[in-house]
């Protein structure tokens, strides 16, 4: 962890949010001695209030919070534009964390969940990576290749990922596909941004890792998602559009075989975009 802080110049700075004094203590003692600044909230208000002013690179959040829970706490953090999509948020429980706690509480935008007694190795491993990645993201937004608006990639930003993922399929001859979304129904400037950051905010938490998620026009994004067929880039547009206004558009197109389709990404951007449908008429281009 300390090389981790050292690269980047000063300590990651942490923020617990937990009325707890053992747990908040217990915390502070395994990272404090490996290179973290620490910063203190007692109530779900004040760790929100820290989590403005502060801009910490990791937040740890106890479920249960004398105002409010933890999974809200992680809501309203994640609903508010000053705390980055990069941020990690780690949500702990007094107890064994469950399946369906860690499930609620990714849906809620958390980054892990986890349960005491905590490994300290085990926790220093998973924040150096988390911290690691929070810190790359920033850098590509500085970088200008994330999206200021949405946290996503940037058309530039996603020409850049799109193609290191080609490159990786192309070693392994596997499926690839583009699936573009399009919000197209001539909305009023404020239902427009709010179908924008609608879509934005399904592609965030429905993507998978591996995918290479960007907009690349006022109202349009787009997916380019290795080991996806046809078949799974269409559930992919059912699926994200599911109950969302008429009038946005999806189109994709789809390769079994990226090394021989002779292709590069720009190719399929193009022909999916070319493909954008109602969902109802959604077709392969």
């Amino acid at each position: 962890m300390a090389e981790t802080a050292a690269r980047h110049g000063r300590p990651p700075l942490s923020l617990i949010v937990n009325d707890q004094e053992w747990s908040t203590r217990s915390l502070e003692s395994i990272l404090a001695p490996h290179g973290y600044a620490v910063l203190r909230a007692y109530t779900g208000a004040k760790g929100l209030e820290r989590a403005f002013s502060g801009k910490p690179d990791v937040i740890v959040a106890g479920a249960n919070l004398p105002d409010l829970d933890g999974l809200e706490l992680c809501r309203r953090l994640r609903a508010d534009g000053r705390i980055p999509e990069s941020t990690p948020i780690i949500l702990i429980t007094p107890g064994r964390a469950s399946r369906t706690q860690r499930l609620a509480a990714l849906r809620a935008g958390a980054w892990d969940y986890l349960g005491h007694p905590l490994d300290a190795e085990e926790l220093l491993l998973r924040f150096d990576a988390y911290v690691r990645a929070k810190h790359e993201a920033d850098q590509a937004r500085t970088d200008g290749l994330i999206d200021s608006l949405t946290g996503l990639y940037s058309i530039h930003g996603l020409a850049r990922r799109a193609r290191e993922l080609a490159s990786q399929v192309y070693r392994s001859g596997g499926p690839l596909a583009c699936v573009v979304f399009r919000a197209d129904a001539g909305y009023d400037e404020e239902t427009s941004q709010a179908v924008v950051q609608e879509l934005a905010q399904r592609l965030r938490h429905s993507g998978r890792s591996s995918d290479a998620i960007g907009r690349v026009g006022e109202a349009e994004f787009a997916v380019f998602a290795p080991a996806t067929d046809e078949a799974g880039a269409s559930r992919m547009a059912e699926r994200l559009l599911e109950g969302q206004p008429t009038g946005v558009l999806a189109g994709f197109h789809a390769v079994l075989d990226f090394r021989a389709s002779n292709l590069q990404p720009q190719d399929m951007l193009r022909r999916a975009s070319e493909a954008l449908r109602p969902l109802g008429a959604l077709q392969a281009n």
